[in-house]
């Protein structure tokens, strides 16, 4: 490409991204992984982790055990944890956050198919210590607070959640909806009351589904905010959207807008994504054994 004039561009279903090569701010990587795990045949969470930047955590979806699984980047399996008192209903996404100097995972138990469920859940979970080198994670864990809730306007499908620590509020995305509507709930709750998840905003375009397109191409399976809330990213079965966020502004605001298009993760059903905590890398993976790890490292920092 000529710098400052060669475009990327995504044409589908009459809706193009044109982006100026400069202006794209995370390139694609050559894979990483594949995952080890045999036991994570449908990953539908990746959360990276908060203590060490060389671990991530997966969960499985619906039907799975309530299980919680870490990887190295190099998709070694290098264990997993049970979730006492727990039941997989339909776990769609994982994220990780720090509050108060202490790391969390967020599980979310918020698929809904069918749109029928009466209240979703959410788990957070003091994040396991991690294994020594050579060693596996093995055990239980109990979660540190459960969110039950409700939508304001009725049962929806989500396999998009985030959490924006800074502001102690949780975004959930739906599926299913045209256009994907957009959540608030507290992340923690004066009481354990049944919350109500607010409407907040909507992505403003139809994501494209892919060229030829995909079924469900341009539905959102997954969503992680960079840990300076500086950006969402939005994960389809088609590809990876970035939406930036200026400072001071609201993220309803920041989905109002056309997102960047990055170059496609060129996975088979993509399920999760997850930016570092530093947020320089930004990992997709995909449902099916042994997925190879999409990686998009922040522009001028390739390796």
């Amino acid at each position: 490409m000529r710098s400052g004039r060669a475009l990327v561009t995504f044409v589908a279903a009459g809706f193009a991204l044109a982006v100026r090569a400069e202006e794209v701010p995370y390139v694609r990587q050559k894979p990483e992984g594949p995952l080890q795990c045999g036991l994570l045949g449908e990953a539908s969470g990746l959360a990276s982790s908060p203590t060490d930047g060389s671990f991530f955590w997966l969960v499985n979806d619906s039907g799975s055990p309530a299980e919680l699984h870490l990887a190295s980047t190099d998709g070694s399996d290098l264990g997993k944890v049970s979730l006492r008192e727990a039941r997989n209903t339909d776990w769609e996404d994982l994220c990780s956050f720090v509050s108060e100097g202490k790391p969390y995972l967020l599980i979310a138990d918020c698929g809904d198919n069918a749109g029928q469920r009466p209240e979703c859940l959410l788990h957070v979970v003091a994040e396991p210590r991690l294994p020594e080198a050579g060693k596996q994670l093995e055990g239980d864990v109990q979660a540190a607070w459960t969110i039950r809730f409700r939508y304001e306007d009725g049962p929806r499908d989500c396999e998009s959640v985030a959490v924006d620590e800074k502001a102690g509020k949780i975004l959930l995305l739906s599926k299913r909806t045209e256009p994907p509507l957009l959540y608030e709930l507290p992340l923690k709750p004066a009481s354990d009351a049944i919350q109500t998840a607010r409407k907040i905003g909507a992505i403003s375009k139809p994501l494209p589904p892919g060229f030829p397109p995909i079924p469900y191409g341009g539905q959102p399976t997954g969503m992680s905010f960079c840990p300076d809330g500086s950006a969402a990213a939005v994960v389809t079965y088609a590809g990876t959207f970035l939406f930036p966020r200026k400072e001071g502004e609201s993220w309803a605001a920041a989905f109002s807008r056309e997102p960047l298009a990055l170059e496609r993760h060129l996975l088979r059903q993509a399920e999760s994504v997850a930016f570092s905590r530093d947020g320089g890398v930004l990992r997709v993976v995909s449902e099916g054994g042994k997925s190879p790890v999409a990686c998009y490292r922040r522009a001028g920092k390739e390796k």
